[in-house]
């Protein structure tokens, strides 16, 4: 299983970015991919889920913001981030659960400048 995250950089605040999360070794069409992001400091934070089915959660503090989808034929999970404030600086990564093991991307860091 490998989860590929990218698409992080640096934007201002209100601007906006796109990340990826390619995967390969799960069957995509029926696995939930979930997007996390972890500020310096802090915890590790859920942001948003998609199921197999395009069934999607957000947490609180990037719902109306973010927006979670899949492309079934590239394999891969967008986050598309609007409206960027600085404290969503962090590395961003997406996770999976496939038999039972928690598999993450490697991160990919996000800049946000007031």
């Amino acid at each position: 299983v490998q989860l590929q995250a990218s698409g992080g950089g640096w934007a201002r605040a209100g601007g906006s970015l796109r990340l990826s999360c390619a995967a390969t070794g799960i069957n995509f069409d029926i696995s939930a991919i979930s997007w996390y992001r972890q500020a310096p400091g802090k915890q590790r934070e859920f942001l948003a889920s998609i199921t197999g089915g395009s069934v999607t959660n957000y947490a609180d503090s990037v719902k109306g913001r973010f927006t979670i989808s899949r492309h079934h034929n590239r394999r891969t999970v967008y986050l598309q981030m609007n409206t960027l404030k600085p404290e969503d600086t962090a590395v961003y990564t997406c996770g999976t659960n496939s038999r039972g093991s928690d598999y993450w991307g490697q991160g990919t860091l996000v800049t946000v400048s007031s």
